[in-house]
């Protein structure tokens, strides 16, 4: 007896602490209507099979049990859980059923972590600590899952918590810097572009942990509501708390990430609606200064209520020609010679670079638009914008030219 607690406490000290046991969760609690759609449901063209049913309690690898849904998109559903080893609480992300964001993110979390930059940027990009494989219970489907330390709220929960649902400048300012290093980085040392710059795509580091147990807790105490159909059960995720202590902006989702190597001379349809850029809308070759207009969009949307650019018509349908006046409103018209380089852009505009479309140049500018600073404090702020705002990528600021910008840098 003695000889076997000795060896037991042997292999402890070599191999580190013993793993945490699983919690057994209780019984589920508030059952849904089962007809009425949930969450992923709610997506366009959802299929059950897309998705891997995970359940509360669920072990994987036999190291990550899940503690509680934390959320769900287009191609995931996200989930905090406890890494037992490690003692520690880990954010599994699993993606739907063969998907390619699964394989572009788990790419570029590789690249990225292979590089081991010293770059301040480098830290404020999401990383991945591991990643696996698994099979649907009837072994016809695999999901592609990827390991993440957790983090807390998006952006977007951070300006809908703020007063008029704006950031204020002070914590715009800030925000903008972390956003921009994590930009020089992926531009100048790891040669990726974003192409997907939103405000849930810009989440807040977690420095209180304690909003991560009392998620577990609130789990044990008080169960999810969830919904059951053909033995499949959907969960309703659970918000995190407001942590004592926000952690810095970290940069995340690379399911839409391009290497700049391999752009070449092709185009590609990428970005939110909103905020694509005008060589993505003309349908002309691009790089990296896409992000520099996403960025400036994202800006806009942070600091004022509402979108810089409207992306439809008045019978709310996605519209180009609508979107392209509104630049040509605030910025001017298009250089000739950016219009020629695109054969879509022929639609729009005449061989003179003339405006043909029925779709009407609206009488606005930023200045009109901007109502949240006055006097020199607006010129300035508007003078940074201007310098994201330009129509031919070449003419946009760097990352590293706006992070010396002297509003940005005036906290």
């Amino acid at each position: 007896m003695i000889m076997r607690r000795l060896a037991q406490q042997l292999k402890q000290s070599i191999f580190g602490r013993w793993p945490s046991p699983a919690r057994k969760f209780p019984q589920p609690g508030t059952f849904l209507d089962a007809n009425s759609k949930l969450e992923e449901e709610t997506l366009k063209g959802y299929l059950p099979h897309h998705f891997y049913p995970v359940n509360i309690g669920d072990m994987f690898r036999s190291r990550y049990q899940v503690v509680g849904k934390l959320g769900y998109g287009s191609h995931s559903t996200v989930w905090l859980s406890r890494d037992l080893q490690q003692h520690a609480y880990v954010t599994l992300k699993m993606y739907d059923h063969e998907s390619s964001h699964a394989r572009t993110e788990k790419e570029v979390y590789k690249h990225i972590e292979s590089l081991k930059s010293s770059h301040t940027g480098f830290k404020l990009v999401r990383r991945a600590i591991d990643d696996f494989e698994i099979r649907s219970p009837d072994n016809a489907y695999s999901y592609q899952c990827l390991v993440h330390p957790p983090l807390g709220m998006s952006l977007c929960e951070l300006r809908h918590r703020a007063k008029g649902k704006m950031l204020p400048e002070d914590l715009l300012k800030p925000t903008l810097i972390h956003i921009l290093l994590a930009l020089d980085f992926l531009h100048t040392e790891a040669g990726v572009v974003h192409t997907d710059i939103q405000e849930n795509n810009v989440m807040l580091g977690v420095e209180d942990e304690s909003i991560l147990v009392d998620f577990e807790e609130a789990e044990m105490s008080n169960p999810s509501p969830r919904k059951a159909v053909d033995g499949r059960v959907i969960y309703a995720s659970r918000n995190l708390g407001i942590p004592k202590m926000h952690g810095r902006p970290i940069l995340s989702d690379f399911g839409e990430a391009r290497f700049s190597l391999t752009l070449g001379k092709r185009w590609e349809d990428v970005q939110p609606l909103v905020y694509r850029a005008p060589e993505v809308i003309l349908r002309i070759p691009w790089d990296e200064k896409i992000d520099i207009w996403n960025l400036a969009t994202l800006t806009w949307n942070l600091f004022e209520q509402g979108s810089l650019f409207k992306a439809r018509d008045s019978n709310g349908k996605v519209s180009d020609s609508h979107h392209l006046a509104r630049m040509i409103a605030i910025m001017g018209p298009p250089p000739k010679e950016m219009l020629q380089g695109s054969e879509y852009a022929a639609k729009f505009f005449d061989s003179d670079g003339n405006w043909r479309s029925a779709a009407e140049i609206p009488c606005t500018s930023l200045e009109k638009l901007e109502r949240n600073l006055q006097g020199t404090q607006q010129s300035s702020f508007l003078c940074f914008m201007r310098k994201m705002l330009q129509w031919q990528p070449e003419n946009r600021a760097s990352a590293k030219e706006l992070l010396a910008d002297p509003w940005l840098r005036s906290i």
